[in-house]
């Protein structure tokens, strides 16, 4: 992994809502199992280019260990729960989320750039 700060217990949530006011977080929820979640992963680590993305922090969350963390971001950031899914997340609020195929290290960047010229 890409120095991604692996995504753990329900309460690192509130520190990431907090962490977004100060810089955009990225959280990718990846299905140990799913070959769907395993080919999103590797492109995205395959693309990944940390230069590109600024201050942007990125979490990796296997959701299959900590189910209540995944459940409790959909319902923190009230988007419905996919996998494999990224969220992107900027003054305490998804601001951006992708799942399956349609993850990619172009369009994260993309939305990145937009939040640090706004």
């Amino acid at each position: 992994m890409n120095n991604w700060t692996p995504l753990d217990s329900e309460a690192q949530l509130e520190a990431i809502k907090q962490e977004s006011h100060e810089r955009p977080v990225l959280i990718f929820k990846h299905s140990t199992r799913c070959s769907i979640s395993a080919t999103a992963w590797a492109r995205l680590e395959r693309n990944w280019k940390k230069d590109e993305v600024g201050s942007l922090h990125p979490y990796y969350l296997d959701l299959l260990t900590f189910r209540s963390v995944s459940n409790k971001i959909a319902q923190e950031f009230a988007v419905d729960h996919e996998s494999p899914q990224v969220l992107l997340i900027s003054r305490g609020e998804c601001v951006y989320n992708a799942s399956h195929f349609d993850i990619s290290f172009d369009a994260i960047k993309e939305q990145v750039s937009a939040l640090e010229a706004a």
